[in-house]
């Protein structure tokens, strides 16, 4: 199979789907690799590491798309690229389909075959191609929530953990899904109050024996979240319904009852985000104020580690993308029921159901296509 792997244009956007080592493996499988050129510098792999590894180099994307028959990419493709897919082409990358409908309509038009990271799902219910940037998003929402309670970017002005005789900051993460509880793990190491919420009751018990002492676990409903993030210094938004949108558990009005300078960090934003103001934002320009609360929405948050989100994400997508381009997508959707399941659109038809859902289309069965 001849593989494709353009350089990512997201704003601030340093990953990339395929690091030499992929690159080597792919091509001792007897595959064809093209690379745009320059694609890996922003995760610190230069051109001739490909070279060295099999790869060849491609002046520009338009050249990669033009000639992959599987595409392999870390985002989902931006308005510029959807001119560049083609109907029988094989896009491997994160996708998002149920809080994008212009992207999704785009793909459908394509006619190209769309295999979602987030969707590939394991017979328990474990997310393994979303779990590695989940994890990276986890730690960083608090990394990036301490920084913005300084008050020189508008926060309360409060540190997350406290000094001798100075009460930490409260945290409230609502989801204890992979983000929650590496958000958890961080706060809780920086000193700070955490109080974690989720609904599963299994969840919780669980949380509640691995997390240190000063976690806090409590079951989600509407009550229980109004009463937490009034007293709420940061708020993490990690929740996820795989394939689908996000439920909004904060509304406008709930602001009010946030203290002024407050940080909410939505990880959920790239499934249409749990909070009802939160809107994507950029590395670039990654807080807005609403109602007096600090909002961060960066949609790709993984992007400001590149070297260590690339490095976690490959490692999980590399298994899966060389049965893809050993066997053909049929096949290997065939044989590996995960990998079925990250089918989202094929050749026009929306064969997941929560995209479906999410717009109104019709809903096809993924057997058929099989």
């Amino acid at each position: 199979m001849i593989i494709g792997v353009p350089k990512e244009i997201k704003t601030n956007e340093n990953r990339i789907a395929l690091v030499p080592a992929g690159c080597e493996a792919l091509t001792d499988d007897g595959h064809i690799v093209y690379i745009e050129k320059g694609a890996g510098v922003g995760s610190g792999f230069a051109d001739e590491d490909y070279v060295k590894a099999g790869g060849k180099i491609l002046e520009t994307a338009e050249q990669v798309w033009a000639i992959g028959e599987m595409i392999m990419k870390v985002k989902e493709p931006i308005a510029v690229e959807w001119p560049r897919m083609r109907a029988g082409q094989l896009i491997y990358t994160y996708f998002h389909f149920a809080a994008a409908e212009e992207l999704t309509r785009a793909v459908i038009a394509s006619g190209a075959v769309a295999v979602a990271y987030e969707t590939v799902q394991l017979p328990g219910g474990d997310l393994p191609l979303l779990t590695p940037m989940s994890e990276v998003a986890g730690r960083m929402a608090v990394q990036e929530g301490a920084k913005y309670l300084e008050r020189v970017y508008g926060g309360r002005g409060v540190l997350l953990g406290g000094v001798p005789g100075v009460a930490p900051a409260d945290v409230i993460i609502i989801g204890g899904g992979v983000v929650g509880i590496n958000a958890a793990k961080m706060a809780a190491g920086m000193g700070a109050n955490v109080t974690i919420l989720d609904l599963s009751l299994d969840r919780l018990r669980y949380l509640d024996d691995v997390l240190p002492a000063n976690v806090t676990t409590m079951y989600s409903n509407r009550y229980n979240i109004l009463g937490a993030i009034q007293r709420a210094d940061l708020v993490v938004g990690a929740v996820l319904i795989a394939g689908a949108k996000a439920p909004r558990l904060i509304r406008r009005e709930d602001l009010k009852l946030m203290k002024q300078g407050a940080v909410i960090v939505d990880v959920a934003v790239d499934q249409g985000g749990c909070v009802e103001t939160i809107k994507p934002t950029t590395h670039e320009n990654p807080i807005y104020f609403v109602d007096g609360v600090l909002h961060y929405a960066v949609a790709n948050m993984p992007g400001g580690v590149p070297r260590t989100s690339t490095l976690a994400l490959t490692n999980a997508t590399l298994p899966y993308g060389r049965k893809l381009a050993k066997l053909g997508w049929k096949v290997a959707c065939q044989k590996d029921a995960a990998l079925r399941l990250g089918l989202n659109v094929v050749a026009g038809k929306v064969v997941y159901p929560g995209v479906a859902e999410a717009f109104g289309l019709p809903l096809v069965d993924v057997a058929t296509v099989l």
